[in-house]
């Protein structure tokens, strides 16, 4: 499977699809942090490369979800909500068929060899045990698209 990249590296202001579907986001975490996020309690992070892995089906589709993750000063919702001030957003990996594809792509993820979950981050309605990932490396969009057989744009994220 392919991937694909945004042309003009205008994070998600401009062409980021709109339409409904799933993603992987990718943050740099330079620093060690340790944040409170909600009931799930003191989480710590080290340095390396974290992916967390959502579905957009609502209003805005995509777009509008990728930019709200990205926004700092919003109402804390989410898990990742918690953590956004520690990571440095770097890409958005996302495909815009109409079938949710973040449990799968959690699967995959949990089945990468350097790959650590945050247990019960961002799976608190599923059966999945995270949907955040540790690597120490920086992971490749080609890399999921192999493991799923799903194709996946790739989106620099440049908004901060």
């Amino acid at each position: 499977m392919s991937t694909m990249r945004g042309r003009n590296g205008a994070g998600t202001s401009g062409s980021m699809a709109t339409a409904p579907g799933t993603y992987v986001l990718l943050f740099a975490c330079r620093v060690t942090v340790c944040r409170d996020v909600g009931r799930l309690g003191r989480i710590a992070l080290e340095p390396g490369h974290y992916l967390y892995v959502g579905s957009a089906f609502g209003p805005g589709g995509v777009r509008a979800r990728v930019a709200r993750h990205l926004r700092r000063d919003k109402r804390l919702h989410w898990h990742l909500d918690y953590l956004r001030e520690a990571l440095e957003p770097l890409e958005a990996w996302y495909t815009l068929d109409a079938v949710r594809r973040e449990h799968e792509f959690a699967a995959a993820l949990a089945a990468w060899r350097g790959a650590e979950g945050v247990r019960g981050f961002g799976s608190s309605d599923c059966a999945c045990p995270s949907h955040l990932f540790a690597l120490r490396r920086r992971p490749r969009a080609g890399r999921l698209a192999r493991s799923t057989g799903v194709a996946l744009a790739v989106w620099p994220c440049t908004m901060r």
